[in-house]
């Protein structure tokens, strides 16, 4: 078997398990919801649906801005310190990182009416961070109970040995559609024909092996606001926004394999032997995007205590550029207890893809009442329901005149499949202590998006390039408590926020037999959030 330095350009543009193009857990990973905003905001759990005057409420609901009596400018930073945890078979691996996160910055503006049934007038500009990706994950497998390179080989059967070995004059973009993992695989010893297009993994009944995994996730989502509100007869409040999304997405991920009775290829004898054999592969993947979304919603006061609210938001239309390339090295020694044991090592890279694709986020609806309770303490809770499994994916058909877009079919049939809707409840409390300080306290809680079958491991979880990897996160609890001071037209906030979010990380999907080395992530938060600002 002679295989050669793939030196062409190109991507594949299909495979079974991964492939080039947008897939339903990229839509997931890049669509969170997570409690950020203002000092106030947060130590209140978000509950300001119904509540209002607050600068976040323009990433909320924009007809929270029509409460507003003054202008307001402020700012926000947000001070994290984040503990990733990954228990294995094997044990708990740790890792801390602290961060210094620029939140929030907003401008409200306000012109009153006189003689007139809209009160006044609310404008709003703002920025917003909504999420940030920042994760690791590090775990190790022993003994593993499968390996990736038996699920390459089950993906790969059918598929000539023509079609995936690399040469110099090898286009896969042009010259076929295989999947670049199962090229990687084969062109790296990590999988072997057996004969009939049919391939074989390291892996037998009597291999003893193990696994090491690395994950390094990193990003943001920023949404960038135009708001307006109106007050009609201090009862009814309106308010629509527009909202200009930018996000950005990178994932680094090592994974390794290291085994003992492996079937290995020998070149020597151009067979398979029993033999040692270790393997390391990395991928790197970038997605950048942009978009925008509408914002509408109400606040109905029926009487001076109480108020109600409703807001709906539409998906965010995002246009993403995917960018990634993988590389592997590897060691195989056939027969090593001869005393002519020689050892194949080497590498193998894939040229770097890049490619384009569009996203409908979910759609987002929300009710939230709050009441003012003997003058000096508010309570207010919310819902919010977020139509994970009515996102809407789009990939580029080279063949139509410009390279247009058309709905992907495949990957949105998969979203519906791995993902359900989220609920959200959100409950906060204000109490005033003095005429300047007030106290504050709130939870937020959001279900799990993923499917029971996800769950499971009864369906395939396919991805995107040549990291076969995956996180699926599982509910979000987050505990807040704040302070606040008013002097004249100055106010600073401060909150605290615990936040512990658990969920699996795979390595790739089990099948029977196979089983993908796995850990239970969980993911604990500590925020500081502070807070200043003026209305005038």
């Amino acid at each position: 078997m002679n295989k050669g330095i793939l030196l062409a350009i190109g991507v594949a543009v299909a495979g079974a398990g991964t492939a080039i193009g947008q897939t339903a857990i990229d839509a997931y990973t890049v669509s969170p919801t997570q409690l950020r905003g203002s000092a106030r905001f947060v130590s209140m759990g978000g509950a300001f649906t119904s509540l209002g005057g607050d600068l976040t409420c323009m990433t909320q609901n924009p007809a929270g801005l029509g409460l507003y009596r003054t202008s307001d400018i402020g700012l926000t930073f947000d001070i994290s310190i984040r503990n990733y945890g990954a228990q294995t078979n094997v044990g708990k691996y740790t890792k801390d990182q602290t961060k210094v996160y620029f939140d929030n910055f907003g401008y409200v503006g306000v012109t009153n009416i006189y003689g007139s049934a809209l009160k006044s007038f609310q404008w709003g500009v703002g920025y917003n961070r909504l999420a940030t990706f920042d994760r690791i994950v590090n775990g190790y497998n022993n003994p593993a109970q499968g390996s990736l390179t038996n699920y390459i080989a089950s993906n790969t059967n059918g598929v000539p040995s023509n079609s995936l070995l690399a040469t110099d004059d090898f286009d896969p973009y042009l010259d076929g559609s295989e999947d670049w993992l199962s090229i990687l695989g084969y062109n790296s010893f990590m999988i072997n024909e057996t004969g009939d297009d049919r391939y074989a993994g390291l892996r037998n009944n009597l291999t003893d092996g193990d696994a090491l995994y690395s994950i390094r996730e990193k990003g943001y989502v920023d949404e960038y606001n135009i708001d307006f509100a109106g007050n009609v007869e201090d009862v009814f409040f309106w308010g629509l926004g527009v909202g200009i999304v930018d996000m950005n997405y990178t994932r680094y991920a090592t994974y390794s394999e290291s085994m003992s009775n492996a079937d290995v290829y020998d070149t020597e004898t151009d067979r398979i032997a029993s033999g040692n054999a270790g393997y390391n592969l990395y991928n790197n993947k970038y997605i950048s995007g942009s978009g925008a979304n509408l914002k509408i919603g109400f606040i109905v006061r029926p009487v001076e205590m109480l108020r109600l609210g409703f807001a709906i938001h539409t998906p965010t239309w995002l246009h993403m550029t995917h960018n990634g390339f993988a590389d592997t090295d590897y060691n195989y020694t056939p027969n090593p207890d001869s005393p002519d044991a020689k050892t194949t090592s080497g590498d193998f890279s894939t040229p770097e893809y890049s490619y384009d694709s569009r996203l409908n986020t979910p759609w987002r609806f929300m009710v939230g009442a709050s009441a003012i309770l003997g003058g000096n303490a508010i309570l207010s809770a919310d819902y919010e329901r977020v139509a994970y499994n009515d996102m809407r994916v789009k990939s580029q058909n080279y063949g139509m005149f410009g390279g247009g877009f058309e709905t992907d079919d495949v990957v949105t049939d998969e979203v519906k499949q791995m993902f359900r809707a989220a609920n959200i409840f959100r409950v906060g409390l204000e109490y005033r202590l003095t005429r300047n300080f007030s106290a504050r306290a709130g939870y937020n809680y959001q279900s799990s998006a993923v499917t029971t079958r996800t769950e499971n491991g009864q369906i395939e979880v396919p991805t995107a390039g040549t990291d076969p990897s995956y996180n699926l996160n599982k509910a979000t609890n987050n505990f807040s408590l704040g302070l606040g001071y008013r002097s004249g037209g100055w106010y600073v906030d401060l909150a605290y926020q615990y936040s512990r979010q658990t969920g699996t990380f795979h390595a790739f999907t089990s099948t029977p037999g196979n089983f993908a080395p796995s850990a239970t992530v969980t993911d604990t938060h500590n925020n500081i959030v502070i807070s200043t600002g003026f209305r005038f």
